[in-house]
């Protein structure tokens, strides 16, 4: 019987399939057997398990445990906004000392106060800034009225009787009856303090002229 030429080819091809199968098999066994030379099964034997125990031990042992209260006061000082820098400031005395504000002592002979019918006059400072005297005043009124004051009244003296001109800022027109303190300065041109040491100043109320307030020997500072 005669084969149809259809069913030779398909048989061919099946054949052909199934020996490059059987090829690549070969090749591919072959080749996998060549690239695991040389790796081994990895050690399992029990002292190699009770040297990672060891291993893993010392690093539990490393871990350290903090107490309780000392968890508690980090939680506090990281909410109250505290830094590791400033707790290392807060324990260093350089640190410290320089972070420390020192409060800048009176001048000597400082305040110079004078009353006169319930009103006090008080100079606290005479120091040079810039071009200027500066004299640091305050008013208060314990009195039961109130008293006006006008500044142009003013009279500054230098050591040697000569009048020298100033000008008062901040201080108020009309000081109320039991007053709070009212604080402003008297400045003067430095260049008219040249080679003087002290000044004196006189004020009175306006427009009774009744109170006398006089301050005499104000040292200056420069």
């Amino acid at each position: 019987m005669k084969l149809n030429s259809t069913v030779a080819l398909t048989l061919t091809l099946l054949v052909l399939m199934i020996g490059a199968g059987l090829v690549s098999a070969t090749w591919g066994s072959a080749l996998g057997r060549e690239a695991l030379k040389g790796i081994t099964q990895p050690d399992t034997r029990p002292n190699s398990n009770t040297t990672g125990r060891q291993s893993d031990g010392a690093r539990r042992e490393e871990l350290a445990v903090l107490p309780e209260a000392k968890i508690i006061a980090n939680v506090k000082a990281r909410m109250s906004g505290s830094t590791s820098k400033e707790a290392k400031a807060s324990t260093d005395p350089v640190a410290t000392a320089k972070a420390t504000t020192t409060p800048t002592p009176s001048q000597a002979g400082f305040p110079l106060t004078v009353t006169s019918r319930d009103v006090a006059l008080t100079v606290e400072s005479a120091r040079q800034k810039g071009d200027a005297m500066v004299l640091t005043v305050n008013l208060h009124n314990n009195g039961k009225k109130p008293v006006r004051f006008l500044y142009d009244l003013l009279t500054v003296t230098d050591d040697q009787g000569r009048t020298v001109k100033a000008a008062a800022e901040g201080l108020p027109a009309e000081l109320p009856a039991s007053s709070d303190v009212f604080p402003g300065t008297i400045n003067i041109s430095a260049k008219s303090l040249d080679g003087v040491q002290k000044v004196s100043l006189s004020l009175t109320d306006y427009p009774d002229k009744q109170l006398q307030l006089q301050l005499s020997d104000i040292p200056l500072t420069r």
